[in-house]
């Protein structure tokens, strides 16, 4: 099924300006884009409003404030109480001097809560039990210098009229102050629902946007399956929205950062699709160059067990000796043949033809020089040239009897009239030859030898390969692909 089919956007043909249908369209689309960003942003920050609780509470207490019930979550009343009784002892002492029974009992009150503190762990149950660490390891090195000392005999005697009055009261509260109270306030107490879960009602705002979104995902499908015929309503028109489905589930709210990227490139905000396709060029590039070296290689390493193993020896003999009808029609064998006797003899036998003359003189004129009547020519005056040029057109002759002379027979055979028996003469001659052809080469030195030089020869084509191909410009292969698409008619 294909992605969304969207409406024609109709340009004006003078100014190429946007219509107006379009302009709506698109303010619809990206205003649709902003509302699931935002949801996305509140099931981010819900997801973290638990265990980035403390920052919130110090940098935004109003925050926490509001987001606290949905959390279930309100102030532990013994940590409170704490706090309280620690600002009474405050007023206490500034009225009535830190020496009064009031004061007193205050301090004895704070003695008995710091005690309730060490033993029943009210920070448990946020599971801040390193806070509770923290509190008595601050204290135990304030009041002994030492934090395996121990933390109730701290608190007895921080909470205490003479370590008070000794180190003056209004130092040791301004401690308490700056290291204590910080983290008994970011204590809380989290109730916990009949499901034995803990509370967690963020699904009251989550529910607006999944209604909202709902209604969207309904009006859109619906209306394509009115605006275009033969696609169902289910599931034609609901699969082409298939990214939407991640705003209407109330689980697993993590994929909705799919949906949200999908419409904010819709939407163009921002435009994604330069950085998308410069994405996917270098994944290509890098793809499309391992996996055609991986292919290449891998048809290599065929070829070479099949010539090693001998199946591709035993292929061609097979091939040589039947006389099959391919697809086509055509004797390959045959017809390669052929060409090959056309190719030696009608171009490649004229090119070598001085060659095979110089060699040829060279040769002759080594063989004469040793004989005795050589000796004697030379010596005879008017005759000491002739050898030379005796040997000089038998070199000639000779190598015109290689070249020429095959290509004028070939020549006259292809030109001449159709002949039953040219024709019978050839097929039996281009037979012969393929007979003897496979005769020799089953000879078990030279197809050793054969199969040797081959073998060598595609393990050093493989190795070349890999190295020229990791040395390839991917971008570049990629580039003149793309190029090719833009070409009129594709």
């Amino acid at each position: 099924m294909a992605l969304e089919i969207y409406p024609k956007i109709r340009m004006q043909s003078r100014n190429n300006t946007p219509s107006k249908g379009f302009t709506l369209s698109l303010l619809f689309e990206r205003g649709m884009a902003l509302l699931a960003l935002t949801n996305l942003g509140l099931v981010l920050f819900d997801l973290s409003y638990v265990p980035g609780r403390d920052f919130y509470f110090r940098h935004f207490g109003y925050l926490t404030q509001l987001y606290d019930p949905i959390k279930g979550i309100e102030p532990h009343r013994d940590t409170q109480k704490y706090m309280a009784t620690v600002e009474q002892l405050r007023e206490q002492v500034v009225q009535t001097s830190l020496q009064s029974p009031e004061s007193e009992q205050l301090l004895q009150e704070l003695r008995n809560l710091s005690v309730e503190m060490i033993q029943e762990n009210p920070f448990q149950v946020a599971n801040k039990t390193g806070t509770l660490e923290k509190i008595k390891n601050r204290m135990r090195q304030h009041i002994f210098g030492d934090k395996d000392a121990s933390s109730k005999e701290a608190f007895q005697s921080f909470w205490s009229q003479d370590h008070l009055f000794r180190a003056t009261w209004q130092n040791e509260l301004a401690f308490y102050e700056r290291e204590i109270k910080p983290l008994l306030a970011v204590n809380y107490y989290r109730h916990i629902g009949e499901n034995g879960e803990f509370i967690d009602e963020f699904w009251k705002i989550d529910c607006w946007f999944i209604g909202l979104f709902l209604a969207e995902f309904i009006a859109r499908t619906w209306l394509n399956t009115r605006r275009y015929k033969g696609i169902k309503w289910f599931p034609d028109a609901m699969l082409q929205r298939w990214y939407d489905l991640f705003l209407l589930l109330p689980v697993w709210q993590l994929l909705r950062v799919i949906t949200v990227g999908i419409r904010l490139n819709k939407a163009k905000l921002p435009d994604m699709e330069p950085a998308r396709a410069q994405i996917s060029r270098v994944f290509l590039a890098s793809f499309a160059e391992e996996l055609t070296e991986v292919v290449v290689v891998q048809v290599i390493d065929q070829m070479q067990t099949s010539v090693e193993t001998g199946d591709a020896a035993r292929s061609l003999f097979d091939a040589l000796s039947q006389r099959y009808i391919d697809i086509n029609q055509t004797n390959e064998v045959e017809a390669i043949a052929k060409r090959l006797l056309q190719v030696t003899i009608c171009k490649v036998l004229p090119e070598i033809q001085p060659d095979l003359e110089a060699l040829l003189r060279h040769n002759m004129e080594t063989a004469v020089s040793q004989l005795p009547v050589y000796q004697q020519l030379v010596r005879i005056p008017g005759m000491g040239g002739l050898p030379a040029q005796l040997t000089e057109q038998l070199a000639a002759q000779i190598s015109k009897l290689f070249t020429e002379v095959p290509q004028n027979a070939y020549t006259s055979i292809s030109n001449a009239p159709a002949d039953p028996v040219a024709a019978k003469l050839s097929d039996r001659l281009v037979e012969h030859f393929s007979q003897a052809l496979r005769e020799e080469l089953q000879q078990e030195r030279t197809l050793e030898e054969l199969q040797s030089l081959v073998s060598d020869l595609l393990e050093e084509i493989k190795v070349n390969y890999v190295k020229r191909e990791s040395y390839g410009d991917g971008e570049r292969v990629l580039t003149e692909t793309q190029q090719l698409r833009r070409l009129p008619g594709r």
